[in-house]
């Protein structure tokens, strides 16, 4: 009986599995089709001989509007961005974590709650007054714009993943090494952070996740050169000019999304092992 039940289990994880998988092969089954295979064959055939021509058309030939230099700018241009904004935002975050329940002061408590505010507000609410400030900051139209965004924008997730984990911390070992000598910075790097791996991976993740994945702030806040590559993806599906390639599209939707399923392919068991570890806790 516990076999068979198992075998059950077994069979509905598998059928669950390719049930979700099966968009992720038509895309890549098609990416690999010339246009007559597309035509001529049905939806889930497999590809009669395996062409990477629409692979590299979207790459760096594709048109996206009036350019046709396919992805690679805009690739370049959410690399340029993602990097800075998720370290620096996941460093803030963790700063932020030690201050609330290491360092308490007044209004400690009431500070975090307010942040709280920054996780359920819609992104549409800050549009206005984020480019007024990146105008005044000199920031418009720029890599460095996006990343201010990012940055702000991912600070209260940031701090409410540390905040939770750290709590876990005894506080014990904070003030041995106040008595010690040790100062808020020396803790900070030589005990806080060597504890914070399993929550730094999940904040990595979920802010480089959040950050190459968004389209909103990056057809808002970009300009002509430094949108990034969900911007370039969308100007490139919608070009309307000449024969639809099929092909093309679907390459370059797994271009757009291959960095972040590599990173969870990569890293996604650290991922859950920190969520586990405490950072939904509190």
């Amino acid at each position: 009986m516990a076999k068979s039940g198992r075998f059950v289990i077994y069979a509905v994880l598998l059928l669950a599995a390719l049930f979700y998988l099966m968009p992720m092969y038509v895309m890549l089954s098609t990416s690999l089709k010339s246009m007559d295979d597309i035509r001529n064959g049905g939806l889930l055939a497999l590809p009669s001989a395996l062409d990477f021509t629409a692979w590299l058309k979207a790459w760096s030939g594709a048109c996206t509007g009036i350019e046709c230099s396919g992805l690679k700018p805009y690739f370049l241009n959410s690399v340029m961005m993602v990097v800075p904004a998720v370290l620096t935002s996941t460093l803030l975050g963790a700063i932020n974590g030690y201050v609330l329940t290491k360092w308490r002061f007044k209004g400690s408590d009431l500070i975090f709650s307010l942040m709280l505010f920054g996780v359920f507000m819609p992104l549409q609410v800050v549009l206005l007054p984020m480019s007024q400030t990146l105008g005044w900051l000199g920031l418009t139209e720029s890599i460095w714009g996006l990343v201010t965004v990012h940055v702000l924008m991912g600070i209260a997730s940031t701090t409410l993943f540390f905040r939770n984990y750290y709590i876990s911390i005894p506080d014990e070992l904070v003030k041995a090494a106040t008595l010690d000598g040790a100062g808020f910075f020396r803790i900070f790097w030589r005990i806080i952070l060597p504890l914070s791996t399993p929550i730094f991976m999940v904040t990595l993740i979920w802010q480089f996740t959040n950050i190459w994945n968004d389209f909103l702030f990056g057809v808002v806040f970009s300009g002509a050169d430094s949108k990034p590559i969900t911007v370039g993806l969308n100007n490139l599906v919608n070009t309307s000019t000449g024969v639809k390639e099929y092909n093309v599209d679907m390459a370059a939707a797994i271009i757009a999304g291959l960095p972040t399923m590599l990173v969870y392919l990569i890293a996604g068991k650290y991922f859950v092992r920190g969520l586990t570890a405490g950072a939904v806790k509190g």
